[in-house]
C-alpha cells in the first residue's frame, strides 16, 4: 500500500519511501531551482555544435550554476565529478563530459540539476548537432511527445501508471524501445525521492497522483530495443544494440487540477530544433 506524509518542518529529510505531499513553499522553491535549470539548457543551445567538447559544455555550465548562487547537484553525487551529464547517440544517460568533441549529426542529450537554495530544478534535453539525419530527427521528435503525453496524464486521480501507458503507447506505434532500466523520481530537497516514475506501464496501476506530490518524468526512447547496459566505468548507460537513444525530462508538481512544469524553457526552446 503506498504511504503519503504531508511535508511540516518536522518532516525527515531522507527518502523514506512515503510520497512526499508538498506545500506552496515548495512549489516556490522548485519554480526558481527548475526556471535556473531551464535557463541554463537556453543558454548552451549556441554551443552544441560540431567540434566543441562536452568537457567544454561542462564547464559552461559549472560557470552559469555557481554563478546564480546555486550548485550543481551531480557534482560529487556518489562520487561523480562533473557539473551535468552528456549522453550522446547510443548513450542512454549517465554520459561522463570529456574531450569528445560534437560531430555533424550527432544527438547529445544534456542532463542539469542545479541545487538551488536548498531545491533540486532537474531537467534535460535532447539536442540536434548540425545536419541530423531524418531518422534521428523523427526519434528525438517522438521522445519529446512521450514526455508531453505522460505530462498530460499528470493530475490528480490518476495513476502512475497512466502515465507510463501513454508513453509508451506512443513510442511503440513508432516501433521504438522504451527503456526500463532508469526512470523518474519524486525530486524537491532530494535529489531522487519516492516515488520510482516508470515509463512503461498499464493505465490504472500504480500510486495515484495527488496535489502537492513533485516528480520527474524523463522517458528514454531507443530506435531499437529497450535494453541497455552500464559501461565498465560505472555510469555510461548505452543501447545493448547500439541503436540510438533520446531523451527528455521535465520536474512537475501535481496540483489541484493538473500540473505544473516548474523546468519550461524561458527562451521558448521546447522541441528542437531550438530556433
Amino acid at each position: 500500500m503506498t504511504e503519503y506524509v504531508t511535508v511540516t518542518a518536522d518532516t525527515p529529510l531522507a527518502r523514506t519511501g512515503a510520497i512526499k505531499l508538498h506545500g506552496p513553499e515548495a512549489f516556490e522553491g522548485m519554480r526558481k531551482a527548475g526556471r535556473l535549470a531551464a535557463e541554463v539548457l537556453d543558454a548552451v543551445t549556441p554551443h552544441v555544435v560540431p567540434g566543441v567538447s562536452t568537457a567544454e559544455i561542462d564547464a559552461m555550465i559549472f560557470r552559469m550554476i555557481d554563478d546564480a548562487g546555486a550548485v550543481p547537484a551531480t557534482l560529487g553525487y556518489r562520487g561523480y565529478t562533473h557539473s551535468t551529464c552528456i549522453s550522446i547517440n547510443h548513450v542512454v544517460c549517465h554520459g561522463i563530459p570529456s574531450d569528445r568533441v560534437f560531430k555533424d549529426g550527432d544527438i547529445a542529450n544534456i542532463d542539469v540539476t542545479p541545487l538551488l537554495d536548498g531545491w533540486h530544478g532537474d531537467t534535460s534535453r535532447t539536442y540536434l548537432v548540425g545536419n541530423v539525419p531524418i531518422k534521428a530527427r523523427k526519434l528525438v521528435e517522438v521522445t519529446y511527445d512521450c514526455l508531453m503525453l505522460g505530462i498530460e496524464q499528470a493530475r490528480p486521480g490518476n495513476r502512475l501508471g497512466d502515465v507510463a501507458h501513454a508513453i509508451q503507447q506512443h513510442a511503440e506505434a513508432h516501433r521504438y524501445g522504451v527503456v526500463r532500466d532508469f526512470c523518474g523520481h519524486g525530486v524537491g530537497r532530494l535529489f531522487h525521492d519516492a516515488p520510482e516514475v516508470v515509463h512503461a506501464g498499464r493505465p490504472g496501476t500504480g500510486p495515484e497522483l495527488k496535489p502537492g506530490m513533485i516528480l520527474t518524468i524523463e522517458p528514454m526512447i531507443n530506435i531499437g530495443k529497450p535494453d541497455v547496459k552500464v559501461l565498465d566505468d560505472g555510469w555510461t548507460a548505452v543501447t545493448r544494440d547500439r541503436s540510438l537513444s533520446a531523451q527528455f525530462e521535465h520536474s512537475i508538481g501535481i496540483t489541484e487540477d493538473g500540473c505544473e512544469i516548474f523546468t519550461l524553457s524561458p527562451a521558448g526552446y521546447t522541441k528542437p530544433p531550438y530556433l
